[in-house]
């Protein structure tokens, strides 16, 4: 398995690695196969990096053309809903740059059969992800796969409502069948309040159903140095 985790000062050290890093799977995956599948992060610390990803000189580098875009989760609110995490990424992204409207897959999870928004956003995915961009909550939560979830033993769906913490619980999220067969993880962790959650992960073994981002371990984690302070091991950027 893996072991790249690479820590980072602060937040913009952060940002500018993840920004490249991204790009370069994405255009890694465009080299190689034709196209990339690409699934987003929602939550806080994704958002600048999608900014950066935007802007000069990096929004030139991106293969836009070659990408279709999919979405981890999505708690049950429409597109404008500043809870979305499509508008998030919208905002910040999407609709910045070059990128065919087409091509970009939202979760409608405002409708209100969510199990048939689940089964069909199922038949939207690929059967693999070329890069799945993770973040995780201070319970080590990733996607909206929360500790204790009956999704996490989901062996067959690969997409399934259900709850979560936050001003809004209801979701739609991937489960493991789609993290476990992503070509690329890349998993983003910021802030003190991370730090034990972490240190949990990477410290050593334990359950999937107690700390679910322990389904991402093989991916590449990029980390601030307070979300790393509790983890003894590691390299500096």
């Amino acid at each position: 398995m893996p072991t790249d985790r690479r820590i980072f000062s602060s937040r913009a050290e952060l940002v500018q690695a993840a920004a490249q890093c991204r790009g370069g799977v994405m255009g890694a995956a465009v080299a190689e196969r034709g196209r990339c599948a690409v699934a987003l992060a929602g939550g806080h610390t994704p958002r600048p990096i999608y900014e950066r990803l935007a802007g000069p000189p990096l929004v030139a580098r991106v293969p836009w053309h070659a990408l279709a875009v999919f979405f981890g989760d999505e708690r049950a609110v429409g597109p404008a809903d500043p809870n979305s995490n499509y508008r998030m990424a919208a905002d910040a992204m999407l609709e910045r740059v070059p990128l065919d409207p087409a091509r970009v897959h939202r979760i409608p999870a405002e409708r209100p059969d969510r199990d048939q928004v689940a089964q069909e956003y199922e038949r939207l995915l690929p059967e693999r992800l070329d890069l799945l961009l993770l973040g995780m909550g201070a319970d080590g939560h990733t996607a909206s796969l929360f500790p204790g979830a009956a999704a996490l033993r989901e062996r067959r769906r690969r997409v399934v409502p259900g709850s979560g913490a936050g001003p809004v619980t209801e979701r739609i999220s991937i489960t493991p069948p789609v993290i476990g067969a992503a070509r690329e993880i890349v998993v983003l962790v910021a802030g003190a309040d991370k730090a034990a959650a972490v240190q949990a992960a990477l410290g050593g073994a334990g359950p999937v159903d107690e700390l679910p981002i322990r389904l991402a371990l093989r991916g590449t984690w990029l980390l601030t140095a307070d979300a790393a302070a509790r983890w003894k091991e590691g390299t500096t950027a």
